[in-house]
C-alpha cells in the first residue's frame, strides 16, 4: 500500500515559552495537553463549559463557558480536545480565518498541525509522528527509543551546548571553527554518553 506524499508534514518545533495558547475542552485529553504546554511555558486558557476537577491543580485560565471564535485571537497555538463534532468544526474554522495553527484532537482532516510522540531527556528532544495514521504506532516507537537511549544524553547535549558556546565566542566564522564546531560530537556516541 502506497501513502500519499502529498500529505505529508513539515516537522518543526514550536517555542510557545510565555506565549499565548488556547485548549478548547475541559476533560482528560484536553487535561494532558494543557499540562504539556505548561510545561512548554505557555501562557495557557482552556475554555469549556466544565472542566474536571485535576483542571484546578493547574496554573492557567479557565473560562467556564462555551467556546466563542474570538477566543483564539492572539493565540500562537489552539488545541480543540472536545467530544463535540461542532465545537471542533467551530474551532477550526476560526482558526483558519486567523491563519492560527490548530490541532483538533483525533480529526486530522481539522488539523493545520498534529502533535507528534515526544521523548524529552533534558534539552533533546526526540518527535515521532505517523503523519497521523497511527498514534499508537508513534508511541511504541517512542518507548522502543526511550529504552535505546542513555538517561545521561541530556547532560552530553548541555556540555556539548556549553563548548559551543566558548569556540563561538571565541572564534570567528572558519573552516578552523567549522571543524572544531564538528569534533565536538565526533567521538560521541550512545554507548559513550554516560551509559543509562
Amino acid at each position: 500500500m502506497r501513502y500519499n506524499r502529498r500529505s505529508m508534514y513539515y516537522p518543526l518545533m514550536l517555542k510557545v515559552k510565555d506565549e499565548a495558547c488556547l485548549i478548547v475542552g475541559g476533560g482528560r485529553v484536553a487535561l494532558q495537553k494543557a499540562r504539556a504546554l505548561r510545561r512548554a511555558g505557555a501562557d495557557v486558557t482552556a475554555v469549556s463549559p466544565e472542566f474536571s476537577p485535576a483542571f484546578r491543580r493547574l496554573r492557567i485560565r479557565r473560562l467556564e463557558r462555551r467556546f466563542r471564535e474570538g477566543d483564539v485571537r492572539g493565540r500562537v497555538l489552539v488545541i480543540a480536545a472536545t467530544d463535540s463534532p461542532a465545537t471542533n468544526r467551530a474551532v477550526h474554522d476560526a482558526c483558519r480565518r486567523r491563519c492560527i495553527p490548530v490541532n483538533v484532537v483525533d480529526v486530522p482532516d481539522l488539523c493545520s498541525v498534529i502533535v507528534p510522540s515526544v521523548l524529552r531527556r533534558g534539552p533533546v528532544v526526540i518527535s515521532i509522528s505517523t503523519g497521523g495514521q497511527s498514534p499508537p504506532l508513534a508511541k511504541a516507537l517512542r518507548r522502543q527509543l526511550d529504552a535505546l537511549l542513555p538517561r545521561s544524553i541530556g547532560t552530553t547535549a548541555a556540555r556539548l551546548g556549553a563548548e559551543r558556546r566558548k569556540i563561538l565566542r571565541a572564534l570567528p566564522p572558519s573552516a578552523a571553527r567549522t571543524r572544531l564546531l564538528k569534533g565536538l560530537v565526533r567521538d560521541v556516541t550512545l554507548s559513550r554518553a554516560g551509559g543509562r
